[in-house]
């Protein structure tokens, strides 16, 4: 579906009349085709068009903001008289808590569709810009840019709005009882289980989810006593590697042991604590848990701190002298900076790669049972020297950037802009205990595409100095490949059935007398269509899910159609089959444990690292497969010898074809012994079961005993 029709069929009945005339404006190129010329005259009236358009959209997002946060401080104060009456003679009723908390669901949706058209409207001029470029000739694309940027309707974040409603969100479903505790707390469970889980999310989606997690778990505020920032949400690391990138290395191949040591702070670069951060990757079989410590330094001795002139005891005078921690918590701290400073001067440790990223963390303080983090805005920028250039000079860290992202006073080849959020999902659950049902809805969901074992540190230093790596992780070739993906199960944002604005085709909107919604229309899960949009021309679009409605029966397809579909399903069937029971057995028990399977290459130069676990079990295993083949090899020899040794002419004919058999069999066992023990040690990514060598020594056997029978017989 061109973009153009998807954006008729995806419009909110109450926003209708604000969104981009995109029609409109491509009916002004028409007089741009090769067979008719484009004038001054006719650049000057589609300009004034898109000025018109700009500003339509600008003022009434800038009006629905007003509104909202105007709503939001309405509500604010009845959730505060609510609360207040509880310790009253005359207390709100349970009717009137539910009332309220369906007017802050009416609001999150509010926010979602304003996310949703601004969105919507801010692709619509990317594409005319680039269509009227294409088809004029008449280059705009960077003039528009700065007019944009003057109307940045499109750069509203809404990262306050979120920890507003999350507060009010939280108050209201607790009933003036919020969670209180030390946010870094874990509560009191001894058995339990944590389990980390990164996924990506692509821009479309972040608002929603931020609103849809918001509703469960309370946005993490560590300094409830101000009013909420941007800066406050920044956290900026340096990572540290050396010249050979050995630490890049051991992390990537998770080595028993492979540490990461950064250097991070939170807010703007005027913060005076840095924390040093060592995490040291840990093998399941050692019966050890990977770990991540860190102490803090003043920022004015940071440098000192990495020379070895700025000893450990210095550091720690002053909070021995305090007495605020015990003896024993210093202690463990003392040895921590012995070993990250030793580790720095002998391994020749350097700032490499710096990551940047505002960080929107939800969470119940005091229990860390479900902790959820979402970092935006994700940067990597090079710190590094290895090309010549000094970017930080003599200091620990380059100066000329600090939080203003997206940091465009930087060169191309410095920095990474990664173009998803990430998802960090933390989960610690008692044994044997399912995690929450809304956990397990949100990771199955279309907003989200799980990256197992991302790294920033990884793929900063993977994508900015490329010349000295030779090996790189599993994600970076899927790069391109889009991760949007249809709606699923009805997992979403939903306006509450009394809610006024709703999503609605602009024919029937047009058709209808008295505006209301056909009956026969209703709502697609959260909104969201299955249709992805495409460009008008031939060049590749910028895809994108758009909301919109559809009717409830399937539209008519043509007998062609449902020709292709069915030849399509009949193909997929066959597949499904074969897969099932020649290729992978498992992939018959059911949908759970489909995959979806691409072929992805490495960029000439380089190899695709995919995370393989070895756990010393693995060798013996090999070894305990090679002893099982080496014992029936032994078996038929003896069968051999005994046939050669005490049988006639005739069975000592025979007792040939079993020492053939014998010899085979033991030669190929060595052989796939040895080439396991390779692999694995090489942690390759590839199939260890044997498909093919069981067949055929056993089919091999079965002809030494069938020619021993001809010949006794015969």
């Amino acid at each position: 579906m061109k973009f153009g029709q998807q954006l008729q069929d995806s419009l909110i009945r109450d926003y209708y009349y604000y969104y981009i005339d995109y029609e409109g404006l491509k009916d002004l190129l028409d007089s741009g085709r090769p067979d008719e010329e484009w004038t001054e005259e006719s650049e000057e009236t589609f300009v004034r068009a898109l000025e018109e358009e700009l500003e339509k959209v600008y003022d009434f997002q800038k009006l629905r903001t007003y509104s909202i946060n105007q709503r939001v401080k309405e509500m604010d104060g009845k959730v505060q008289d609510a609360i207040r009456s509880i310790d009253t003679s005359s207390p709100l009723s349970e009717q009137a808590f539910e009332d309220l908390e369906l007017d802050l669901e009416e609001i999150l949706s509010d926010v979602h569709d304003l996310a949703k058209f601004t969105q919507l409207n801010y692709t619509g001029f990317q594409k005319i810009i680039k269509k009227h470029d294409k088809v004029t000739k008449w280059i705009l694309k960077p003039i528009f840019a700065a007019r944009l940027n003057a109307k940045p309707f499109f750069k509203d974040d809404y990262d306050n709005l979120v920890v507003k409603l999350s507060k009010l969100y939280d108050l209201v479903r607790t009933r003036g009882n919020p969670v209180k505790g030390d946010s870094s707390a874990g509560g009191s469970q001894q058995n339990f289980v944590r389990q980390t889980t990164k996924y990506w999310v692509h821009a479309d989606n972040i608002t929603e989810l931020k609103l849809l997690i918001l509703k469960h778990l309370p946005v993490l505020v560590f300094n409830a006593s101000k009013e909420f920032e941007k800066e406050d949400s920044a956290i900026s690391s340096i990572y540290f590697d050396n010249d050979n990138l050995d630490l890049y290395r051991g992390r990537l191949e998770k080595t028993e042991g492979a540490e990461a040591i950064r250097l991070r702070w939170y807010g703007g670069m005027a913060s005076d604590v840095v924390f040093v951060e060592r995490k040291t990757h840990r093998e399941d079989w050692t019966g050890e848990k990977s770990v991540k410590a860190r102490f803090s330094l003043k920022e004015k001795n940071v440098n000192a701190f990495l020379k070895g002139e700025y000893t450990v005891d210095l550091a720690f005078k002053k909070m021995r002298e305090d007495g605020k921690k015990s003896p024993k918590e210093i202690d463990d701290l003392e040895q921590l900076a012995r070993e990250v400073q030793y580790t720095v001067l002998t391994k020749k440790l350097k700032p490499v790669v710096r990551s940047f990223y505002n960080r929107t963390a939800f969470q119940l303080p005091g229990d860390a049972r479900v902790r959820i983090s979402l970092d935006t805005e994700l940067s990597m920028v090079r710190e590094d020297d290895f090309d010549g250039r000094k970017r930080a000079g003599n200091n620990w860290r380059r100066m000329d950037i600090g939080v203003d992202w997206p940091f465009n006073q930087l060169p191309d080849a410095d920095i990474e802009r990664f173009p998803y959020a990430v998802l960090e999902v933390k989960l610690q659950t008692q044994m044997g205990q399912e995690p929450p049902q809304w956990v397990r809805d949100l990771v199955a969901s279309h907003l989200v595409e799980a990256v197992p074992k991302f790294s920033k540190f990884i793929h900063g230093v993977a994508t900015m100095v490329p010349n000295k790596v030779k090996l790189i992780p599993f994600w970076m070739p899927q790069m391109d490949v889009d991760i949007r993906k249809p709606v699923t199960h009805q997992f979403g944002i939903e306006r509450p059935a009394t809610g006024s604005s709703s999503l609605v085709n602009s024919d029937d909107l047009l058709s209808s007398n008295s505006g209301d919604m056909d009956e026969e229309y209703s709502l697609d899960h959260n909104g969201d269509t299955h249709e992805y949009a495409s460009d008008d021309d031939d060049e590749a679009a910028e895809n994108i899910p758009l909301m919109g409605i559809r009717r409830s029966g399937r539209r008519p397809r043509s007998a062609q159609n449902q020709l292709n579909e069915t030849i399509h399903q009949f193909g997929s069937t066959v597949r499904s089959w074969a897969r099932a029971f020649f290729l992978e057995p498992d992939a018959s028990k059911g949908p759970q444990q489909a995959v979806l399977e691409r072929v992805f290459h490495a960029p000439p130069g380089k190899l695709i690292h995919v995370p393989v676990r070895i756990e010393p079990k693995v060798y013996f295993a090999n070894e305990r497969t090679f002893l099982s083949w080496l014992e029936i090899g032994i078996f038929l020899s003896a069968v051999a010898g005994s046939l050669h040794s005490f049988g006639d002419s005739r069975a000592q004919n025979a007792s040939f074809f079993f020492v053939c058999t014998a010899v085979v069999m033991v030669t190929y066992s060595l052989g796939l012994y040895l080439w396991r023990v390779r692999a694995i040690r090489n942690r390759r990514a590839i199939r260890y079961d044997d498909r093919i060598g069981t067949s055929i020594v056993c089919f091999t056997f079965v002809m030494s005993v069938l020619v021993n029978y001809v010949i006794q017989v015969f």
